[in-house]
């Protein structure tokens, strides 16, 4: 006996038997538990928010190989939640970031990192390389696209969502349990489903989902307890409550029921209708535009309808702030015989603001396409952004 013990442990350096010590200690892991947590191999979709604890976690926990999937870069808004990045990696690309603290976090860890954004033609051949995905992202889009892939090749998805006070956490494509078309078979319209940088997330909230997708992560790796595979833990972070809904699988869905009719990873910018429609496009400008016809001195009003405390962030020269909620109240503070573009953060809320003021009659009204964080990308590059 103690022969086979010591032979487990010879697999472990004797700084990595003091790091998993107790881990060790626990029955339903173990040396036998550990050396599996050593051998697994998990993908990470996003070093944000939820991507930052789940990674550091599993780190720690002493995961072989993580892969990271990322393409963005750091900026100051991120550190109320993105832990995994500190105040002087503004400005770095995440990978690059998240990469450096993950090592220093656990030098026995393999980082392998993919700098580019998941998409159709390279999910499948990146997410077949790894056991688990643990899904950090923040749109449908890469959440539907992830769900196919994950089930095409066979592989778990630890989901996670947050939005302001109210976080979401599953297992799907497991075998035998429900993918996440399951639960959400069509995706809502864009414009019903503000990000988390319109309506905001409470910086901690991250922390918790974060930490349940790592969990989730390693039972599935150790094959103990009751994972969420076939339950969605819904979680509000206001009065701490935690409830759970029963989830079964569709025979309908139509990529892991019966007789699916996805058998290839599609157009998920599409399918989501992220792409902006013909009838959109012409309700909007873009920033080029605007710049444009500002430089000329057409005969425009801007009307930014973010809050207040956005505006003191940054702001477009001659533009008026009436925030969303009060625009019904202030119409007639609106000059009508100007031409009328809306502008917001990210292009959402304004469009919600050109609808309201054409049904009151506006008749020259469009929405700035991408909000002020593309005019700052774009047309302002030191304007701050958020």
């Amino acid at each position: 006996m103690s022969h086979t013990r010591n032979s487990e442990l010879s697999d472990f350096t004797h700084s990595e038997l003091i790091r998993y010590s107790r881990h060790l200690a626990l029955p339903q892991v173990g040396p036998t538990g550990q050396r599996r947590i050593k051998a697994a191999r998990v993908l990470l979709v996003g070093a944000g928010g939820l991507g930052s604890p789940a990674a550091m976690y599993l780190a720690a926990a002493g995961v072989g190989t993580l892969g990271l999937v990322d393409f963005d870069v750091v900026d100051l808004s991120n550190l109320q939640r993105q832990i995994i990045h500190g105040t002087g990696d503004v400005g770095r690309p995440k990978l690059e970031s998240a990469a450096e603290r993950l090592r220093d976090v656990n030098p026995f860890v393999a980082v392998e990192e993919f700098a580019t954004r998941l998409d159709s033609s390279n999910a499948t051949e990146i997410i077949s390389g790894f056991d688990i995905v643990v899904d950090g992202s923040d749109n449908f889009p890469t959440r539907y696209l992830v769900n196919d892939a994950c089930v095409l090749t066979g592989k778990p998805y630890v989901y996670g969502s947050v939005y302001r006070f109210e976080g979401q956490a599953s297992v799907f494509a497991a075998t035998d349990g429900p993918c996440y078309r399951c639960l959400f078979r069509e995706p809502p319209p864009p414009h019903l489903v503000p990000s988390c940088s319109e309506g905001g997330v409470v910086g901690v909230l991250p922390g918790i989902v974060g930490s349940i997708q790592a969990l989730e992560a390693i039972k599935l790796i150790l094959e103990e307890g009751e994972t969420l595979v076939g339950r969605l833990a819904l979680i509000d972070a206001l009065k701490l409550r935690f409830r759970e809904l029963k989830l079964r699988r569709d025979p309908e869905c139509s990529v892991c029921g019966e007789h699916p009719s996805v058998r290839q990873l599609i157009d998920y910018e599409a399918f989501c209708g992220a792409e902006a429609t013909v009838a959109q496009q012409a309700m909007e400008i873009t920033v080029g535009e605007l710049a444009q016809r500002l430089e000329s001195r057409s005969d425009l009003l801007l009307v930014d309808v973010r809050e207040q405390y956005e505006w003191e962030i940054c702001r477009i020269v001659g533009a008026v702030l009436v925030p969303l909620g009060e625009l019904q109240a202030r119409m007639r503070e609106l000059d009508g015989t100007k031409e009328i573009v809306t502008l917001c953060h990210l292009g959402i809320r304004s469009l919600v603001a050109l609808e309201i003021l054409r049904a009151a009659g506006f008749s020259r009204v469009r929405s700035l396409q991408g909000g002020i964080d593309a005019w700052a990308r774009q047309v302002e590059p030191t304007m701050a952004v958020y």
